[in-house]
């Protein structure tokens, strides 16, 4: 008997690329992903899954311009490939002109190692830390709290081949941790959270410490009004306001004045001075503990910002933000021949910095009366012209009186906007590795600081838990 050939998925691609008679993109990726999952002091589950997602992306000359035809599908060894490949070519030559059309990225030196199989992960990767939660359930048992919470680690290999010759590989690991520590009638709550590339850096005797430690300011309870109110915020809450502000950190919709960055006449606030400290907002591929794929990789064009047509380009460290001026904006190459500008695609992180040196702990102790956020919840845009969001605390908000924590006070609804924050912050801690609440399924690199706003608004109280 004759055994079938495996075919590798470079050879996959290899065999897209064959076959399509116009130009065009192929990308796959190999996903793997292990995962736990706890809860009331128990792990309930655990699990691992593979999948292989498959990508064409063709281009067809059409009256008028370029069209375009993006077909994805799960796929399993080389059955449907060729329909995939079929079907994106017959989509792009019954399409429209795309708005966003410019040649497709050419071959240039890189280094990446194409012919290595696909990373992936397993249940293994939770060898010690699994036996860690273990110890964190006997301790919350002890003390009369309960755990709840989940880990996964996915690792993405993507493979990127084009008709013009470009070959790009990259490996994408992308772990968290979430802990919700609760009295036994639910009555307080405490989250943690912890990103990670591998689950070395994962230390949960430390995360259980800390939710332990807001679950006991929580045994006081105090009742306050909406108002404003000096307010500590945590990275992880910080990280969610600012990946929001970067989510709309588009030149194009700037420039026509549909955004928060908007200046006169068709322009942008590029230049203009956001915050009187030196803030920086930035991303970087290559951040050590942060890094993140090195090029473009678009399934599909998303407004001005991410072009399909881009795949491949290059990124590089971008400072958006740099000593508290606004010094980019987001932009596909397409915008970007339009204003005369450099291409400025979006990086899958995002770095805030200012040179701060004090720990959250640090700034608590050096707060005469305000308030402490642990993280914040369900944020929803109600002004795009001012960036102006809404959104719940969540997970315990306490009241700081004399350096020290003296209890939990009431959620809140707040109403703010993460630009004019930056005018308003006087205070910003040090930077480190963070998990943001809100948006984690989608963006969990980031590196941000505590911070210190004098007036948050909390618009009127909320009976969130």
């Amino acid at each position: 008997m004759i055994e079938a050939e495996v075919l590798t998925v470079q050879d996959l691609v290899e065999q897209a690329l064959d076959a399509a008679t116009l130009p065009t993109v192929v990308i796959l990726q190999e996903r793997t992903e292990a995962n736990l999952r706890w809860a009331g002091n128990e792990l309930t589950t655990n699990g691992q899954m593979h999948t292989r997602r498959l990508t064409v992306i063709a281009t067809a000359e059409v009256e008028g311009g370029t069209a375009v035809g993006s077909i994805s599908r799960e796929l399993s060894g080389s059955d449907g490939l060729l329909e995939v490949v079929a079907a994106a070519e017959r989509l792009a030559r019954s399409g429209p002109p795309a708005e966003d059309a410019m040649p497709l990225v050419g071959d240039y030196p890189h280094q990446d190692p194409w012919q290595d199989p696909p990373a992936g992960t397993d249940i293994t990767v939770f060898a010690d830390l699994a036996p860690a939660l273990g110890a964190a359930f006997e301790a919350a048992a002890a003390q009369g709290h309960l755990l709840f919470g989940f880990a996964e680690l996915t690792v993405t290999t993507t493979y990127l081949g084009s008709s013009t010759g470009l070959r790009r590989r990259a490996v994408q690991p992308s772990g968290r941790l979430e802990l919700n520590a609760k009295t036994p009638d639910f009555a307080a709550s405490a989250w943690v959270g912890a990103a990670t590339r591998d689950f070395s850096d994962v230390d949960i005797a430390a995360l259980h410490a800390e939710a332990s430690t807001r679950l006991g300011w929580s045994a006081t309870r105090i009742e306050l009004p909406a108002g404003r109110y000096e307010t500590l915020l945590p990275p992880s809450a910080v990280a969610d306001l600012m990946i929001y502000t970067y989510w709309t950190a588009s030149a194009r919709d700037a420039e026509e004045g549909r955004t928060v960055f908007a200046g006169p006449a068709g322009t942008s606030r590029i230049g203009e001075r956001l915050s009187p400290l030196p803030i920086t907002l930035s991303s970087d591929p290559v951040r050590p503990g942060a890094e993140c794929v090195p090029f473009v990789v678009a399934e599909s064009s998303q407004g001005s910002d991410t072009s399909v047509f881009d795949n491949g380009l290059p990124l590089t460290e971008t400072d958006w933000i740099s000593d508290g001026t606004l010094t980019e904006l987001m932009r596909n190459r397409a915008w970007a021949e339009r204003t005369s500008t450099s291409p400025a695609p979006p990086v899958d992180n995002l770095i805030m910095e200012a040179g701060g040196t004090a720990s959250l702990a640090e700034m608590i102790a050096s707060t005469e009366r305000g308030l402490l956020l642990t993280c914040l919840w369900y944020i929803r845009e109600v002004d795009p012209e001012k960036l102006l969001v809404t959104g719940l605390t969540r997970d315990g908000v306490y009241l700081i009186e004399d350096g020290r924590v003296v209890g939990a006070v009431n959620n809140f609804r707040f109403n703010e906007s993460p630009v004019d924050l930056l005018q308003r912050i006087t205070e910003v801690g040090r930077s480190e590795h963070t998990l943001c609440r809100e948006w984690n399924d989608f963006f969990n690199r980031t590196i941000m600081p505590p911070i210190r706003v004098p007036d948050f608004h909390m618009s009127t109280v909320s009976q969130a838990s």
